[in-house]
């Protein structure tokens, strides 16, 4: 900081008393070229401009040049080259380097043609920014142009060659250039070797690429991880991490690369404390450290922690990218936390990535799973620019609040902007038609999939269709559809049809789908429970019987289910008839409280739903204690007063005498209730739910 005073106070000194000498000139140049000072930088180009006038002023212009391209500031780079009165090759290079780093593809290639004199690194500048620019071909064009020409390769040529086919995944113009870089003797080179690693593992070639490390005697960190991260992206976790144990032993200290890549390894394979031990030993971590393990802890269940970790990468002071935020905001969604999701949002604000096309998707996903669909509303509308990931975020997010026809409305809007729909796009315009029970609309969207779109309608889009036609009374078409089918039906297919057939009570092609889920998933409870649960609601206790000896002798383990609530940025976790929170027996009163309340309004605990074979005093404790319940009971108990939702979130369907009670209570309490079930939001408002008793 001192410094940089001492350079403007120096340029301040320079515009008072007037012009300089050249090497005074000199001196400041090369000091804001060491400081990396773009402003104080212009202010002498500007001093210089108007006082020197001696015929060596090239060598500073160059200079300048250089620190304008480090600066990214294209424009003043172009301004000044134009106003050089001299111009040598290291000008012309320096151009070059600028537009390799700043220009686009046409104006490096344009400038490159008008060079009128050029040498080795004049090709190697071209070809480096070429391949980073995603120009592969052309850079190996230029490649073969500049040996044409007379130009030896260089190294840096060389591993600028690579990393263009690399990037194209030409293999057979990769062995080509090793073989040159035999030739040349340029194979005992690291720099070299790295990219050639580089290249075969890019093109697969995973064993070539660990014989080139294995005959490696400097190996450095960067070979390391170029076959570290080699392993892992050819898919052998295992190995990325053996040779990451290689790696400690051999003394060599792994850095936020090596880390990343072995983080991505043990998520790959499920180890997560293993992940989280090796993560903790590194000292210095960077952005990518800390957001490979925050994507892998989402990815594997653990959004909670993956909060934590993000709450402790700013205490680090370490910035988050878009990529980072938009990961967090998609682990509050997983949780439906508002609270979270809200406090990330506003760093989003002041990170200044709030409007990035992943952050404000994420964004809108978000707000959309925590019930908040206006707030998800007022950032799709706040966009600058929306891709199809944006308006399927809200269509999808208008489907799941029960707002289907709003749904519908933004898919025709989408249309007339001229964008393209996708797959997902008809997922939620299909899922809405489901929920508003509109089937001859959903009929038409489904056949525009292939007609208007020209694409093949996928297997989500067919469960979609099945759902329709069986919850409006089709089953046989629904039946027919999956008979007719292009694809294999899978448990999607399968599943969907047994849902269907369970909530219009059709044990017949119920007992067909169950037969297919059995077969194509045997150790998944859910086929045997709803089968099972069909079997109950028409008294058919023998073959419940049956489905129990049969869960028992093949295995299968019943799924827990659970609900849970956010209470001042605190999730709160229940199961049925739980009684280990510490508060349990105030909730339990204010349950009771709550249903003598709803019973002197009519409401009566639906013991029909009760799929056991039990008394009536069982069958009222079963019904009456359900974990959404229990989460209710206690978000009054935290929450008695105010406006705001209770947000609650199921693990599974809620029942239907849930949905009844939950309908009572938000006329009882005059307050909505927001529930979130495996299938769909239900908005409890004033004695009414959102998704109309269907879902």
């Amino acid at each position: 900081m001192k410094a940089k005073q001492k350079l403007r106070e120096a340029i301040d000194s320079l515009y008072s008393r007037g012009c300089a000498s050249s090497e005074a000139y000199t001196r400041l140049v090369l000091e804001c070229v060491r400081h990396n000072d773009f402003n104080q930088a212009k202010r002498l180009q500007s001093h210089m401009d108007l006082h020197l006038y001696q015929p060596n002023n090239t060598f500073l212009h160059n200079r300048l040049l250089q620190l304008y391209s480090k600066s990214g500031r294209l424009s003043d780079a172009q301004n000044l080259f134009e106003k050089m009165s001299q111009r040598d090759i290291f000008s012309y290079n320096a151009m070059l380097s600028v537009y390799s780093r700043l220009g686009s593809v046409q104006d490096l290639w344009a400038f490159f043609d008008g060079v009128p004199c050029r040498d080795s690194v004049s090709y190697n500048t071209v070809i480096a920014g070429l391949a980073s620019k995603g120009c592969s071909s052309k850079a190996l064009e230029v490649f073969i142009r500049m040996q044409q020409e007379g130009f030896q390769p260089t190294e840096y040529t060389h591993v600028s060659a690579l990393n263009a086919c690399s990037r194209t995944l030409d293999l057979k113009r990769g062995k080509q250039i090793h073989g040159r870089i035999v030739s040349c003797n340029l194979d005992g080179n690291v720099f070299v070797w790295n990219a050639l690693i580089d290249m075969y593992v890019k093109c697969g070639v995973i064993d070539q690429a660990r014989w080139l490390f294995n005959r490696m005697v400097n190996k450095n960190v960067v070979s390391w991880n170029s076959m570290i991260s080699g392993y892992l992206i050819n898919g052998q976790p295992e190995k990325c991490i053996g040779l990451f144990h290689e790696m400690r032993l051999s003394g060599l200290k792994p850095d936020a690369i090596t880390v990343s890549n072995v983080l991505g390894a043990f998520f790959q394979r499920g180890y997560i404390d293993e992940a989280h031990e090796t993560f903790s030993e590194i000292k210095e971590k960077d952005k990518v450290c800390w957001t490979t393990m925050i994507v892998g802890y989402t990815q594997n269940g653990k959004e909670e922690d993956a909060l934590m970790l993000f709450s402790e990468m700013l205490l680090e002071n370490v910035r988050p990218d878009n990529f980072t935020i938009s990961t967090v905001v998609n682990s509050c969604a997983r949780l439906a936390s508002l609270y979270h999701g809200q406090v990330v949002h506003g760093k989003a604000v002041h990170l200044g990535v709030d409007f990035d096309l992943l952050v404000s998707s994420a964004l809108i996903d978000m707000y959309s799973k925590c019930g908040e669909i206006k707030d998800a509303w007022v950032v799709f509308k706040m966009m600058p620019t929306k891709n199809v990931v944006s308006w399927n975020s809200m269509i999808i997010g208008y489907a799941q609040n029960g707002k289907d026809l709003d749904a519908l409305a933004l898919y025709e809007e989408m249309l007339q902007e001229k964008l393209k729909p996708d797959n997902i796009t008809f997922v939620g315009v299909l899922s809405a038609c489901v929920h508003a029970g509109l089937s001859e609309r959903g009929r038409e969207y489904f056949n525009s999939i292939s007609k208007f779109h020209e694409m093949t309608p996928t297997l989500d889009h067919y469960a979609c269709m099945i759902n329709l036609l069986g919850r409006s009374g089709y089953m046989d078409k629904a039946v027919d559809l999956i008979n007719g089918m292009p694809h294999e039906a899978n448990s999607l297919i399968w599943s969907t049809l047994l849902s269907v057939c369970s909530t219009n009570g059709d044990v017949k092609h119920g007992e067909m789908a169950a037969r297919r889920l059995f077969k194509l998933d045997p150790l998944n409870a859910g086929p045997y429970i709803m089968l099972s649960n069909m079997y109950a609601a028409c008294g058919r206790w023998k073959d419940v019987a049956s489905m129990r000896s049969l869960m028992k002798d093949r295995k299968v383990k019943k799924f827990a289910a659970y609900s849970w609530i956010e209470i001042d940025g605190k999730i709160y976790n229940f199961v049925s008839g739980d009684r280990t929170h510490p508060e349990s027996e105030k909730i339990y009163q204010e349950l009771n409280r709550l249903i003598r309340k709803l019973q002197e309004s009519g409401f009566s605990p639906d013991t029909n739903l009760v799929l056991h074979d039990v008394g009536e005093d069982e069958k009222f404790e079963s019904i009456c204690y359900h974990s959404e319940k229990l989460a209710l009971a206690f978000g009054l108990i935290r929450k008695p007063q105010g406006e705001a939702p209770l947000r609650i979130i199921k693990n599974i369907r809620v029942c239907g005498d849930c949905h009844v009670f939950m309908k009572f209570v938000s006329k009882l309490i005059g307050r909505p209730v927001i529930l979130r079930d495996s299938s769909r939001f239900h908005h409890f408002v004033g004695g009414q739910c959102s998704c109309k008793d269907l879902w």
